[in-house]
């Protein structure tokens, strides 16, 4: 239990747990996503430790380092544990899984909610605007998974037509309102998490995406030297 609680923990300390259990989750999945990026990419091992590394913690470094406050897997070293045999445990396995991309795309949603929940979290904890916050939020879930297509020499989902920064701002900007108008924070967290992750889950099933521009032909001006 946290030692750092109020004395009234009976009343804090589940949602303080329901917060480091989704830090855990959405810290496996990206690592998954990363470590399943790598293997369609057929690197080493070391190669799928640093791609489920930074995935899994490249979003919450930027956050941390704008907000001011410690790298938060730097204090917590059970989390580059678990990315790490994520990683190894993937590099086994991932032959097993005919279609990589599919449970790439899952894992990389499950992260985006949780982390787009939690970047706005932590940016509020911080006295962050709400503004701010629902930046913060949509950085710490997208920024891991932009650098990752980056590093593998991929086009970024968050670049691609598909809704994916579009989920992260709805669940970490309902989290935000909710908690601005005084809801309960438990509330807050599941229902931007529901929100973020069914928005990216429809996106994914149905096929959404946002219009792309369409090149047209440029205007001829006459010359007027």
């Amino acid at each position: 239990m946290p030692s750092d609680l109020p004395s009234a923990w009976p009343s804090a300390w589940p949602l303080a747990w329901l917060l480091a259990g989704l830090n855990w989750l959405g810290t496996a999945a990206f690592a998954a996503a990363g470590a399943l990026t790598a293997s369609r990419k057929r690197l080493d091992p070391v190669g799928f430790i640093l791609i489920a590394a930074v995935t899994a913690f490249g979003g919450g470094t930027v956050r941390d380092v704008l907000l001011g406050r410690p790298v938060g897997w730097l204090t917590t070293p059970g989390l580059a544990l678990m990315v790490a045999g994520i990683a190894v445990l993937i590099f086994f396995t991932a032959h097993l899984l005919e279609r990589r991309f599919v449970p790439l795309l899952w894992a990389d949603a499950l992260g985006l909610s949780v982390f787009a929940v939690l970047g706005a979290e932590a940016a509020l904890m911080e006295g962050a605007s709400p503004w701010a916050a629902t930046l913060m939020g949509m950085a710490t879930a997208t920024f891991g998974g932009a650098l990752r297509d980056v590093i593998c020499g991929e086009l970024p989902l968050i670049l691609r037509r598909e809704i994916y920064a579009t989920a992260a701002a709805l669940g970490a900007g309902a989290f935000v309102l909710l908690t601005a108008a005084g809801a309960d924070r438990g509330l807050a967290v599941c229902t931007g998490l529901a929100l973020a992750f069914g928005l990216r889950a429809a996106a994914i099933r149905r096929g959404w995406s946002l219009p792309a521009y369409r090149a047209r032909p440029g205007r001829d001006y006459p010359d007027r030297r």
